[in-house]
């Protein structure tokens, strides 16, 4: 009998905390703390803790990842006419916020083994208007941080780091988000700490880029009907913020549970002729994503509907040939192997609750002979 396997179960995760996560809304309720803002105590409360967990000095939040990507660039005056170098492989968000502002997303192809940003290939795309570098720790691996750094160092440039796939993620013991100038969250519900609607946050050590983020998510005002400036509406609330604080207490919980899902993947998946996502042994991988690539993807996601397991595509696309980026008229011999990895990779159901059952059956329903 088919056993039935979602992709993901936020409904285990909300019954393993069910009592805390409903006095928490509760609260906010019970308060009216609806709207976020510096006078509402939950999205103060869970700035603290994040920035704490992290170790970083400042945490805004805002209304979602796409959008602490977009401020954090306006924050440090990058629009038209300016490049950012971006990974060819990412969601949509890193490379539209760049021309959101302005700017022109510089695509660069990703690692082979890692699907990080090559660093390799970074100088070459390097011009007099580039202006930042926003590496992405993809599916919860950190990119090679030491090398972006050593770059953007010697041609002086931003690092804002894109964090949205890799909470507590680590590269050689540090926390990512600590690494560049400022750093991008998401708390989308599925991610490793995700919040019960959009919700995402700025972090840097920088007092002034902080003040300026603060104020361009309210509206371009730190006190209310003072506008220094025109910003935005972007604004954690309440109910999202006091979700997240509960959630974030078992955040390290639960990526110690994915790191034991994904190395028993591995060691069943040995026999079967599947590539992995590699990782050098000084990076700490939170696995949001447990990924594996074969040349006959629709005939094993075939297979796996089949059984009722519910595997999907991390992305189907690189972002260079998505439609929004035709005016470019890139050739896949651009970025070949980012093409690769799109158009072969499979992304396996991935939650902490996961039983070592389930991925027994979802490791036994792969076929055999995928290359």
């Amino acid at each position: 009998m088919n056993m039935l396997v979602p992709f993901v179960n936020l409904q285990a995760q909300y019954n393993s905390i069910k009592s805390e996560i409903d006095d928490a809304i509760a609260l906010v309720i019970s308060q009216s703390a609806f709207i976020g803002g510096s006078g509402n105590s939950f999205v103060v409360n869970f700035e603290n803790s994040f920035s704490n967990y992290i170790g970083i000095k400042h945490c805004i939040g805002c209304a979602n990842g796409t959008d602490s990507l977009e401020i954090l660039l306006k924050s440090y005056g990058i629009g038209i006419g300016d490049e950012v170098i971006v990974p060819a492989l990412s969601w949509i968000s890193t490379s539209e916020a760049v021309s959101n502002v302005g700017a022109k997303p510089i695509f660069v192809d990703i690692h082979p083994g890692y699907y990080t940003i090559d660093v390799k290939k970074i100088e070459e795309k390097i011009s007099f208007r580039t202006k930042a570098i926003i590496p992405v720790h993809l599916y919860g691996l950190p990119a090679e941080m030491d090398e972006i750094i050593s770059i953007a160092k010697k041609n002086r440039l931003i690092i804002i780091e894109d964090c949205a796939q890799a909470h507590g993620a680590e590269y050689k013991g540090k926390k990512i988000g600590t690494l560049g100038d400022a750093a991008s969250f998401s708390f989308y519900p599925g991610k490793n700490l995700g919040a019960y609607g959009d919700a995402g946050c700025i972090v840097t050590n920088d007092d002034k880029i902080s003040e300026l983020c603060r104020m361009i998510a309210n509206h371009g005002q730190i006190k209310k009907h003072q506008h220094t400036i025109e910003g935005r509406n972007s604004r954690l609330d309440g109910i999202q913020a006091s979700v997240l604080t509960v959630k974030l207490k078992y955040l390290d919980t639960w990526n110690n549970k994915r790191i034991q899902n994904a190395e028993l993947y591995k060691k069943k998946l040995m026999e079967r002729s599947f590539m992995l996502q590699q990782g050098p042994d000084y990076s700490k991988h939170v696995y949001h994503i447990f990924s594996l690539l074969t040349e006959k993807r629709d005939e094993v996601l075939s297979f796996l509907r089949k059984k009722n397991i519910h595997a999907t595509v991390h992305y189907p696309v690189a972002l260079p040939f998505l439609e929004a980026y035709k005016q470019y008229g890139f050739f896949k011999n651009d970025f070949p192997v980012s093409f690769h990895v799109a158009s072969n990779v499979i992304s396996l159901p991935m939650y902490p609750e996961l039983s070592s059952h389930e991925i027994d059956y979802i490791v036994s329903s792969l076929p055999l002979n995928t290359l």
